[in-house]
């Protein structure tokens, strides 16, 4: 846990239509110190953005209604959220995938299941330091 960098305060938006997901992705980041922001889909996620303004987004891509490439586009086409990262979330871990995602915006990739040390440390990645 040393290389885990200090996220106390960071703002962090999940948005996952799994419940489950949802809520480790909670339980990981608020143990951390991290504000957390939670959606259920995409339509859902762009109403919460702009009343919370998160540091850093992590977008399931299987999403009903509107999917996570979709959601990250129109996140990042918005000129208040362009600079946002987004993560991918997602089971598929394939080059297509990746490479859709780097087309929309996304920042980075995290493939689902994840670890608590691997989400922490896309987090830190995507925000600077805290004092």
């Amino acid at each position: 846990m040393a290389d885990i960098p200090n996220l106390a305060g960071v703002k962090v938006m999940v948005i996952d239509d799994s419940n489950t997901i949802r809520r480790s992705a909670e339980i990981f980041l608020v143990q951390a110190g991290c504000q957390v922001i939670l959606a259920e889909d995409g339509f859902d996620a762009l109403s919460k953005i702009t009343d919370h303004l998160p540091d850093v987004i992590f977008c399931d891509i299987m999403m009903p209604r509107l999917d996570g490439y979709q959601t990250c586009a129109l996140i990042k086409k918005n000129a208040r959220f362009c600079d946002t990262p987004v993560v991918m979330l997602s089971s598929k871990d394939g080059l297509f995938d990746r490479a859709r995602g780097r087309m929309v915006g996304s920042d980075e990739y995290l493939t689902k299941p994840f670890t608590k040390d691997s989400l922490l440390r896309t987090v830190g990645a995507h925000t600077s330091p805290r004092q």
